[in-house]
């Protein structure tokens, strides 16, 4: 029996978790996780499961990324805003689903460090800003789609405000530690809850419109 490459045990837990879009499969196949870990880790990198980073955060589970990529629908085109991009490879998976991706990371250290692998490996279609993501980016809205990497019990009134009409986001709803990840659509007047993705454990989202800083 032939075995699988590393990228491929990826694609299949991936697959396993219930993610069926081709274009997110691909993704996962393409973007070589093992680039967008701490080098150390690189040898973990395609298992499913998070790895640790700079400032006591961690990556998300690779399967629950491409579920809360592929329950945004996103077809090749459109503008997405990414709130915690971490080192990159969540970012790199919605830049080839999509035309462009503004990524907001509260962090220097973990922005430069997206930047230098997002470069390394050619992903141009990209931009890391260090900021506070529940302000989003307004001078870059609307977005199609809007996907949260933190949680809070709700939708930040900025990321509401800058999705499009229509638009969807995912964002983990709760307390930190314990949450649901939630996927909402832009209704004419606010925000519509569509489904439960998956039950996490996220960290919390700090910012001026979430947690306050500790």
């Amino acid at each position: 029996m032939k075995r699988m490459s590393d990228p491929e045990q990826l694609v299949r837990a991936v697959a396993d978790a219930g993610v069926g879009d081709p274009r997110v499969l691909d993704a996962v196949r393409t973007v070589p996780r093992a680039g967008f870990v701490p080098p150390h880790l690189a040898g973990r990198a395609y298992r499913d499961e998070p790895l640790p980073i700079l400032r006591g955060q961690v990556t998300t589970q690779p399967s629950l990324v491409a579920k809360m990529v592929e329950v945004l629908g996103l077809t090749g085109s459109g503008r997405v805003l990414e709130v915690g991009a971490g080192y990159g490879w969540q970012t790199a998976l919605l830049a080839r689903l999509c035309d462009f991706v503004w990524a907001v990371e509260r962090f220097a250290d973990v922005a430069e460090v997206a930047r230098e692998n997002l470069a390394r490996f050619g992903v141009a279609n990209a931009e890391v800003v260090e900021g506070d993501g529940t302000e989003g980016l307004s001078e870059h809205a609307p977005y199609d789609a809007i996907l949260v990497a933190a949680a809070f019990p709700s939708v930040p009134r900025p990321l509401e405000e800058q999705l499009a009409a229509e638009g969807r986001l995912v964002q983990p709803v709760g307390p930190g530690g314990r949450e649901e990840v939630v996927l909402f659509e832009k209704g004419p007047r606010n925000l519509v809850r569509l489904q439960v993705v998956a039950g996490a454990s996220f960290v919390k989202l700090y910012g001026a419109h979430a947690f306050p800083e500790e």
